[in-house]
């Protein structure tokens, strides 16, 4: 069975723009987990309200569904924000095909980012609560998001051909 790749960090970190990146060059499908928000969540964020874990684990839990189906496929890239070890293993649920690839930035970097980008839901505002809520992953990949975008896939890359 296929792994799914979950490209993980706080808001405007990449997560989006690596993990399509990854999906091309390894030719598999991309998602990103903002899609399978319900309606309720993406307007509590428009709002500037952050999410609680009520809002969270009904998310969360449609995408541990989807992960399952996606090894069973073709394998898949998947940009979430995961940043609660709680959040982690409800995603990866049993499966053990989950490659966690965590982007790791300075707060300063990643607001210089969000305000840049237009259209996306998530307020720059919210950006501190992010932060307070990472719990830093131990077990992963963890790349700077310093680096380009295609030095940082290529890492992944050659990680995961190291690793498997």
């Amino acid at each position: 069975m296929p792994p799914v790749y979950i490209i993980f960090g706080v808001s405007g970190s990449g997560k989006t723009t690596i993990a399509q990146k990854l999906s091309t060059a390894l030719s598999i499908p991309f998602f990103d987990a903002d899609d399978f928000h319900p309606v309720s969540n993406v307007e509590k964020m428009k709002a500037g309200v952050p999410l609680n874990d009520d809002d969270r684990f009904p998310w969360l839990e449609t995408l541990s569904n989807k992960i399952a189906e996606w090894n069973e496929a073709r394998g898949a890239v998947l940009a979430c924000s995961a940043l609660k070890e709680k959040y982690r293993d409800i995603l990866e649920g049993s499966s053990n095909l989950v490659r966690w690839v965590f982007l790791e930035g300075s707060h300063q970097l990643i607001v210089q980012r969000m305000e840049a980008r237009k259209g996306h839901f998530m307020p720059p505002a919210l950006l501190k609560s992010q932060f307070e809520s990472l719990e830093e992953p131990i077990e992963c990949l963890k790349v700077s998001i310093e680096n380009t975008p295609t030095e940082i896939v290529g890492e992944i890359i050659e990680y995961f051909k190291e690793h498997e």
